[in-house]
């Protein structure tokens, strides 16, 4: 069984810097990857960042240049290091991770940590 547990959070100044961590148990990086999503209050959920199974790396506009995931193999954690961040990165943060199935992966079917807040202030 997947689970994920998501740290990292916290309370940060416009400008600032946080590293999310998410401890993955049950799943293996390198079957499907992982992805980074966010939820601001009265909006929809959406993706923020993605590391593939090959490594390819993928970012939302507005995070690029700023954020960066990364993974490592040996400690099953996957990483979320944000800079410069502003007040519209306020949100709770959620890995999640696609099923695998035996030669493929199911992006629609994506296990979710519990999430970590994070809040910018100006």
């Amino acid at each position: 069984q997947v689970q994920l547990v998501e740290s990292g959070g916290g309370s940060v100044q416009a400008g600032g810097s946080l590293q999310l961590s998410c401890a993955a148990s049950g799943y293996n990086f390198n079957d499907c990857g992982m992805d980074w999503y966010r939820q601001a209050p009265g909006a929809e959920r959406e993706l923020v960042a993605s590391i593939g199974y090959y490594g390819t790396l993928r970012y939302r506009d507005s995070v690029k240049g700023r954020f960066t995931i990364s993974q490592d193999n040996a400690k099953n954690i996957v990483y979320l290091q944000m800079d410069s961040l502003k007040i519209d990165d306020t949100g709770m943060y959620y890995c999640a991770a696609p099923r695998a199935t035996a030669g493929s992966c199911l992006y629609t079917e994506l296990t979710w940590g519990q999430g970590t807040q994070v809040n910018v202030s100006s």
